[in-house]
């Protein structure tokens, strides 16, 4: 099982069925074969008196649209064919005779063959009962040079907002088609994936990245190597730009970026960054999206539409509507920066401190010795956790040493020298190890200006570390080989002894194949076992090297 379907030909069904029961709509009788959603506070005899009614769809596999679009301020119904199929003249005409009252209907339809005859048709026949009835095609993809078809994609969703608020201003029907048209001519559109879309059931077409692909899965004009984000961006930025400056339009810009199935949270958000970045705020007055707003099933790839910040159009597009589809319209700005409030407070880090050459020449080792720990460090925790332990822990030396070069560090004087190492590490180190590791060192800090002894000192700051961490021995951590270590100092043994009480430690929890605490918690016990935890193998190594200076 590759993908989250049930039976493929159920899939269509079920997604309205969903649309249905989370929103105030009315949905066509099963029986009936057709897969119509409609307001369920529409009475065309009182409101479509006053209001056109707003009709759009075409085939399933675009969620959020077309149903995703109903709600007061949007679409007033929406007719789905199956998986990239264009729904019947009579499912059309059967939606059309459910909403369409005085006023008269307009239908949305994307300039595709099926959808042009099936809704064109059924217009036709509506008008012949004597239904006002109109029609707006949609056709913004710039993809093909003087196609003298271009297809309807991401923008018909602009389309729907903007005649969604018209109709709801009460505006007649010529008047919203005619608006309409002209918002067609005034935006475009251009898509890019990285791979084509699977419909349920099939495997995905092996296609390598394509420009100018439609949302049915179609080919794109050509394919495309782009290596990073921005050169994506810069592949579908530049043709749109300069199709739309061909047309005399001009910036400020309203830009819609369209997820078109399957790019992540974070791709998309990269992406609206390098579209920022390239054309700079300065250019896009308002952005809608990043988010899915005109998908193709499961397409790794997005589209942008770009339209020019008219006025009468960023009132209608940040109009308010019930649509639950609808992302909404943001104003783009050069966010003002402020410098961070980082002094430190007791001044444990200084300018020319005090020095001992002696902690200088121990720093150094420990410095050394987690340094040339770190491969081994990250594939202990690469079988344990997310590979990184040995990592943070250099970066958390690497910041002492840059500390003891500029001579900030006042070596000379204990309860300072763990103070300015819990500051470097609170900022330095980052993780959960070089927060737990701060709290050790600050609070065996305070200790020392309070009690003067080493061992209880570095006692405290374990209680300390136990306290905010959760963590206790046993539970494959640090602590396994810290606190026998301390415990060994507190009985007045030497440092070698304490250096072979953290090994001992650390041995250990290569037996233990439970862990209660970190990252190792979420690991199956089958990967843990015969596996020395990294954050107590770099103690044991720290003692070793601290063993190794008195010695």
């Amino acid at each position: 099982m590759e993908r989250f379907y049930n039976a493929p030909g159920d899939v269509v069904d079920e997604i309205l069925r969903t649309t249905a029961a989370t929103a105030p709509l009315r949905i066509a009788e099963p029986d009936s074969g057709l897969r119509i959603l409609i307001r369920r506070d529409w009475d065309k005899t009182e409101q479509g008196r006053r209001q056109v009614a707003v009709l759009s769809g075409g085939g399933a596999g675009h969620e959020p649209a077309h149903a995703g679009y109903i709600g007061d301020g949007m679409l007033t119904g929406a007719i789905s064919g199956s998986l990239f199929a264009s729904p019947s003249v009579e499912a059309v005409l059967a939606a059309i005779r459910e909403v369409c009252g005085e006023a008269g209907c307009l239908l949305v339809v994307k300039n595709y063959t099926g959808d042009r005859l099936n809704f064109g048709l059924a217009a036709e026949r509506a008008r012949s009962e004597g239904l006002n009835v109109a029609m707006v095609i949609v056709a913004d993809d710039i993809a093909i040079e003087n196609a003298p078809q271009p297809r309807g994609i991401a923008g018909t969703v602009l389309i729907h907002k903007l005649a969604g608020y018209l109709a709801s201003q009460e505006t007649p029907l010529d008047a919203i088609r005619e608006r309409a048209e002209v918002l067609c001519r005034r935006m475009g559109s251009l898509g890019m994936a990285l791979s084509a879309a699977a419909q349920p059931g099939q495997p995905a077409a092996d296609r390598s990245p394509e420009l100018g692909l439609g949302i049915h899965n179609e080919t794109g004009t050509r394919q495309v190597d782009p290596k990073s984000a921005d050169e994506a961006m810069t592949l579908v930025l530049d043709p749109l730009h300069n199709t739309l400056s061909d047309r005399k339009l001009t910036d400020p810009w309203i830009a819609m970026l369209n997820n078109l199935g399957s790019c992540s949270t974070q791709e998309m958000g990269v992406l609206a960054a390098s579209l920022l970045r390239q054309l700079g705020v300065e250019q896009i007055a308002h952005l809608i999206g990043p988010a899915p707003l005109m998908t193709s099933l499961d397409m790794h790839g997005f589209s942008l539409t770009l339209l020019p910040a008219d006025d009468d159009i960023v009132t209608a597009l940040s109009a308010p509507t019930t649509a639950p589809g609808w992302p909404g319209l943001r104003a783009t700005q050069a966010p003002p920066h402020f410098s961070p409030d980082t002094h430190q407070d007791h001044g444990a880090l200084a300018e020319d401190a005090p020095q001992d050459a002696d902690t200088v020449a121990t720093l150094e080792r420990i410095i050394d010795t987690l340094r040339q720990a770190r491969e081994e460090l990250d594939a202990l925790d690469a079988r344990s956790g997310d590979g990184d332990a040995g990592a943070s822990m250099q970066s958390g030396a690497d910041s002492i040493a840059r500390a003891l070069e500029a001579k900030r560090l006042n070596t000379a004087a204990l309860p300072l020298l763990f103070a300015g190492i819990g500051q470097l590490l609170s900022r330095d180190m980052g993780g959960s190890s070089g927060v737990l590791l701060s709290i050790l060192f600050t609070a065996a800090a305070g200790s020392l200006d309070r009690r003067g002894k080493l061992d209880e000192a570095l006692a405290d700051g374990v209680e300390k570390m136990q306290a905010y961490g959760g963590a206790r021995p046993g539970d494959r951590t640090m602590l396994d080989a810290l606190i026998p270590a301390i415990e060994s100092l507190q009985r007045g043994e030497s440092l070698t002894q304490a250096a072979q009480a953290a090994r001992d430690g650390a041995q250990a929890t290569a037996s233990l194949t439970r862990a209660n605490a970190g990252r190792s918690a979420y690991v199956p016990e089958s990967a843990l076992k015969g596996v020395v935890d990294p954050g107590a193998e770099a103690v044991a190594r720290v003692f070793e090297a601290l063993s190794h200076s008195v010695s």
